[in-house]
């Protein structure tokens, strides 16, 4: 069976690589296929020493810094590829992927991380946070991003199978898309972490230091918890307002290599996570250290993270807050220290493993056999 992967463009080692690893490691004679390549040497490894093949994107000057400014280009790019010799094509999409061009004797099964987000639920943050609200350049953004949201809705009538990293993502294809899909949780290397069950006198939060991440508020809360230690793990263009919330009490790691990571998170006494994530793996990562994740009770979190009032009868793994304010962090941290007798490090290991990449992989060669059984049907 001849096979091909769709991605949408590779300049980092980032989670969306690393569900295309274990797609690789599934299909590894299967052909890549990439609006652009500019991943570094140093962390191409996952690739398994091959070159994908790329668009014309991949000539224009300037591309590998400004990808993101080019999306009105890459509906038509990536319809280019062709893909006729191929008997699946499997496109790991978060953007535009899902719109390569099929046969009817072909099966396209789409992993979906995500409908685009600033053209759908948060197409009016996404205009107030790059400032696009008014004037000529806000039209055009406005315009091309209607146009983006048809092109969006008609490709994904030519997929054959979705396949959604979360339960989340399933209702926001089912919302844009009034399409069927699977959950496959994405996989998280587990074993690169290791069970800690004495922790030091510190939480911890990390991320990219943009506004959706929302670590504004978890400096702001401890900075107003001054007995409460902050490590921040993380760098990005929020850094100096950020800095500005914070108090004494948190340090500013800034990048940290993935062995620093996992460090911080091995001895941190638990791990805050403010943000609504279509899945969102660090809570995992996490978890997999045996470490406690405070959580905003939204998005991919609330299927990771076993909450205290969970009811199901599973052992603890964290707690949840309602709202993203620093007043609903310091209760569920205060909370968090008022019962921290209830959470077991062996069993919130044990969670964490529900999302390693073997059973990933069993999961999704499930569904490929499904949607291959249907196309013989």
């Amino acid at each position: 069976m001849r096979v091909a992967l769709v991605h949408d463009w590779l300049v980092i080692y980032g989670g969306a690589e690393r569900v295309l690893e274990q797609l690789i490691n599934l299909f590894p004679s299967a052909d890549i296929f990439s609006l652009i390549d500019f991943v570094p040497d140093a962390q191409r490894g996952f690739l398994g020493g091959r070159r994908p093949h790329t668009s014309a994107m991949q000539r224009i000057p300037g591309v590998a810094k400004h990808y993101r400014k080019l999306l009105p280009l890459m509906p038509y790019h990536i319809e280019q590829f062709d893909l006729s010799a191929y008997d699946l094509v499997i496109s790991s999409s978060y953007c535009v992927a899902k719109g390569a061009l099929t046969g009817p004797n072909q099966v396209h099964l789409c992993y979906c991380h995500s409908p685009m987000r600033y053209a759908w639920d948060h197409y009016h943050e996404y205009l107030r946070e790059t400032g696009l609200v008014r004037g000529p350049a806000a039209w055009f953004a406005r315009w091309q991003l209607h146009r983006i949201r048809t092109w969006d809705v008609r490709s994904a009538n030519t997929v054959d199978h979705f396949v959604a990293n979360s339960r989340f993502v399933q209702a926001r294809i089912r919302k844009f898309y009034r399409r069927d899909s699977v959950v496959v949780p994405p996989p998280v290397d587990t074993g690169l972490f290791d069970l800690e069950p004495d922790k030091d006198d510190y939480y911890v939060a990390a991320g990219r230091f943009v506004p959706f991440k929302r670590l504004d508020l978890v400096a702001e809360a401890f900075r107003r918890m001054p007995s409460r230690r902050l490590v921040l793990v993380g760098d990005g263009p929020e850094m100096s307002r950020i800095r500005a919330c914070a108090g004494p009490n948190v340090e500013f790691t800034g990048f940290l290599s993935p062995e620093g990571v996992r460090e911080k998170l091995r001895r941190a006494k638990a791990f805050v996570f403010p943000s609504e994530e279509d899945f969102g793996i660090v809570p995992v990562e996490a978890q997999a250290c045996g470490t406690p994740v405070i959580a905003y009770a939204s998005g991919g979190a609330l299927e990771t993270v076993i909450g205290l009032d969970d009811g199901s009868g599973h052992a603890p793994t964290g707690l949840f807050f309602n709202e993203q304010s620093a007043d609903s962090i310091i209760a569920a941290v205060e909370r968090f220290e008022a019962q921290s007798a209830c959470f077991d490090a062996t069993a919130i290991r044990q969670q964490a493993e529900r999302f390693s990449p073997a059973v990933f992989r069993a999961a999704f060669a499930s569904e490929v056999e499904h949607a291959l059984a249907a196309l013989r049907r």
